[in-house]
């Protein structure tokens, strides 16, 4: 028997070599027929009405596009009934059925074995030969077992259709800023880092004086970028470049390449050490938000490798007459690269990295570029080459045709009606139908988060994370270094409320210099309140410089993650106390902060009635909670398909905490994704909810929704949905109403 592992390995191989799709599934198909021996090897997809397209065939007779209807012919019955089916004759089968130019009928035997991906048919397998004899046991076990794989392989090949792999192809990515751009490939590579070898120092003394050098330079250029976007989008993302240049002076940057240096590296290859470090400590984290971070120091690090290059931005030349403009692709499109061009003509942003919280992204969003994360690189794309991003759903169409296009300016002209609307909403209250109003907050934890959130009608910070300042560091932050960072927030939010988390460090959120022992299960070990109450003497000084950045004004409300026990509210009661008896006596005017919990633990739900008296407040962190509630890990690739935030066991148990929450009269909100999800929040209305957090670049449409229905039909929604046992039906049921209120533009 043939070796899957091997063999998988080499047509992997193989492919990678292949730019274009059309030859990589050809490829795909001919090694097959020559593993398993056979005349033909068919590869067919399903598409969106379930009907099966051939894709590419090794053996039959060209005949242009073939689509067998859903369900019928020996294809549909392997479909449909999810294992193979392995014949020596296959015309004698009643469900045969014959696709006429092909010459299929020169072929006697059939073996169709389905293309499965998280539980889904996907796509068919067929081999067939000229011989009326079944394939061996051997090789029907072979081609079960590779198909498994081959479903991972040819997952993102489009199924709209025979030659269609050279038009209208779409690849799915992340949504990073919505909207819809058609425009031309500008590619936006230049020197990366991270591909830089160790070599040698020859003069140690220089490579440092060049490296201090290379820091002023790109404090230059990052000065003269925020100049030039400065006029177009004010100060709402000035924070970037705040983050950046804090970056720049960060000593931990600094002395980790001077330390590279000196044990013997050239400066290109102690700058990607240094820059790697931090990049990694941040990838390794679960935390979408944290996660995100890596991308920027890696953005940082380019940038700074470009200046050492003596690189410069080329500003590019849109094509002639196609009153189309520009987009702007590559592994990690930078601030700078978008910073060369006027907004004006960049019609869109693709990434073959990244997600949706990258700095990228971020900026997208606040110039109103549409984008998309996160595609995995895109094989031969050019300059020049036509394409469509659609930030909408998250996804780049390829080689798009005419008629393709029109329909896409169809949105866009839609869209920009929309955004009017919006931003005439700004400075309206977020109040419903009948006139109850919602509070809307946004999430932040960067500076650069902080003015997008007051541009969009925020009405405070629901959730402040405090992690980042920690996690830049070779040492923990001191108290009056955290007071600045602290401050800055405070005074951007002027007399608004701003919800600060307390350290959510631990398990998956390493510091470097802290290294917690490796667990076995970050995700229920050594995390969040756990950490901290074990560290005191962090908690301690944190506390400290929150209340006194806060100072006399009632701004401050400190929330407390992962509590799953009353002894950890009475602890965290206790310091506060002392923490505030102690500035006093030191001489500083403060206020005593509002104390809440989050709900992001199952554990928390039951005990609401027990903490009633010891909490001001109580967050429901919807992230964490529907995670732990539904045992899956959204970031885990096999299982993000069943993550759902509507799953019914979620909703229902956020309602017994809402109901608990009313009973024991405690103020509540909710933050996460939940917030800022459309289909969501009409439930969360229902249910009582009357504060939610969210990001920035969301606000805006959730207050339109707010605005466009009312509560008795959020309960009466509510009630219908609460019935339903499966996230399908949820989501249909809210997709229709959504659809009644006009609501087609949310997304």
């Amino acid at each position: 028997m043939q070796n899957v592992i091997l063999e998988l390995t080499r047509i992997q191989k193989e492919i990678l070599e292949i730019a274009s799709p059309q030859a990589q599934v050809r490829k795909i198909v001919d090694s097959i027929s020559a593993v398993v021996g056979t005349d033909v090897c068919t590869l067919y997809l399903m598409d969106e009405n379930r009907d099966m397209v051939l894709i590419v065939s090794h053996g039959l007779r060209d005949t242009g596009p073939i689509k067998i209807p859903a369900g019928l012919g020996l294809v549909g019955l392997v479909a449909q009934s999810r294992h193979s089916i392995n014949l020596a004759r296959a015309a004698a089968h009643p469900r045969f059925y014959y696709v006429a130019g092909t010459e299929e009928e020169r072929f006697q035997s059939f073996c169709g074995v389905p293309l499965v991906r998280y539980g889904k048919v996907i796509g068919v397998l067929v081999v067939q030969s000229r011989d009326a004899n079944a394939l061996s046991p051997e090789n029907e076990a072979f081609l079960v077992t590779l198909s498994s794989q081959l479903a991972l392989l040819v997952n993102e090949i489009p199924a709209n259709g025979y030659g269609a792999l050279s038009g209208n192809v779409r690849i799915p990515g992340v949504k990073g800023s919505s909207g819809v751009g058609i425009g031309h490939v500008q590619l936006c590579d230049g020197g990366e880092l991270f591909a830089v070898p160790d070599s040698p120092c020859t003069d140690t003394a220089e490579d440092i004086r060049q490296w201090h050098q290379l820091l002023h330079t790109v404090r230059l250029e990052i000065e003269a970028e925020q100049q030039a976007l400065g006029s177009i989008i004010s100060d709402s993302i000035a924070g970037i470049f705040e983050s950046y240049e804090k970056l720049l002076a960060d000593p931990a940057l600094i002395t980790r390449v001077e330390a590279e240096i000196l044990a013997g590296n050239w400066l290109p290859g102690a700058l990607r050490k240094g820059i790697q470090f931090f990049s990694e400590l941040f990838m390794a984290m679960e935390d979408p938000y944290l996660h995100a971070r890596h991308e920027d120091i890696h953005h940082l690090g380019n940038k700074l490798y470009k200046a050492f290059l003596g690189m410069d931005h080329a500003h590019a030349q849109l094509p002639e007459h196609t009153g189309e403009g520009l987009i702007l692709v590559g592994t990690q499109v930078s601030i700078s690269d978008i910073a060369s061009l006027p907004p004006g003509q960049i019609a869109g942003i693709v990434c073959f990295e990244g997600s949706s919280m990258s700095h990228t992204a971020v900026l997208a969003n606040a110039l109103g570029i549409p984008a998309v994360m996160g595609t995995g690189r895109l094989k031969g794309i050019h300059n020049e080459e036509r394409l469509i991003v659609d930030g909408n759903i998250g996804q780049v169409i390829r080689h798009p045709n005419d008629m393709l296009c029109a329909e896409f300016r169809q949105i866009i002209d839609q869209e920009k009606e929309f955004q009017n609307q919006l931003a005439e909403l700004r400075d309206e209250a977020a109040i419903t139908q009948d006139h109850i109003e919602i509070s809307l907050f946004t999430n932040s934890g960067l500076l650069a988060d902080l003015t997008p959130g007051l541009k969009n009608g925020a009405q405070g910070i629901g959730l402040y994370r405090t992690e980042i300042p920690f996690m830049v560091r070779d040492s923990f932050p001191s108290e009056e270094e955290q007071v600045q960072v602290y401050h800055h927030v405070f005074d951007v939010y002027q007399d608004k409320p701003v919800y600060m988390r307390t350290l959510d460090i631990g398990g998956d959120k390493q510091l470097p210099y802290f290294p917690i022992t490796n667990e076995d299960n970050p995700a229920l070990g050594w995390r969040g309140i756990r950490f901290s109450l074990d560290n005191i003497q962090l908690l301690m000084t944190q506390v400290r410089a929150m209340v006194r950045a806060a100072q006399d004004r009632h701004k401050l409300n400190i929330l407390l993650p992962m509590v799953s026990s009353t002894s950890e509210l009475d602890t965290f009661t206790e310091l506060l106390a002392e923490a505030c008896e102690q500035l006093r006596i030191e001489g500083y005017l403060i206020h005593k902060p509002r104390v809440g919990a989050m709900i992001e633990v199952p554990a928390a739900i039951s005990q609401i009635p027990f903490w009633a008296s010891r909490l001001d407040f109580i967050s429901i962190g919807s992230n964490d909670l529907s995670q732990y509630l539904l045992a899956l890990d959204r970031n885990n690739a096999r299982v993000a398909g069943r993550y759902d935030h509507i799953h019914p066991a979620v909703i229902h148990e956020i309602f017994r905490i809402v109901n608990s929450a009313r009973q024991y009269q405690l103020p509540l909100s909710l933050c996460g994704e939940m917030a800022s999800d459309p289909m969501a929040v009409i439930l969360l209305l229902g249910m009582g909810i009357r504060t939610l957090s969210m990001s920035a670049v969301k606000l805006p449409r959730i207050k339109w929704l707010i605005r466009s229905l009312s509560l008795g039909q959020a309960e009466a929604i509510l009630q219908r949905a609460l019935s339903l046992d499966n996230v399908e039906a949820i989501r249909s049921l809210l997709a229709i109403e959504l659809k009644q209120l006009n609501a087609d533009l949310i997304k």
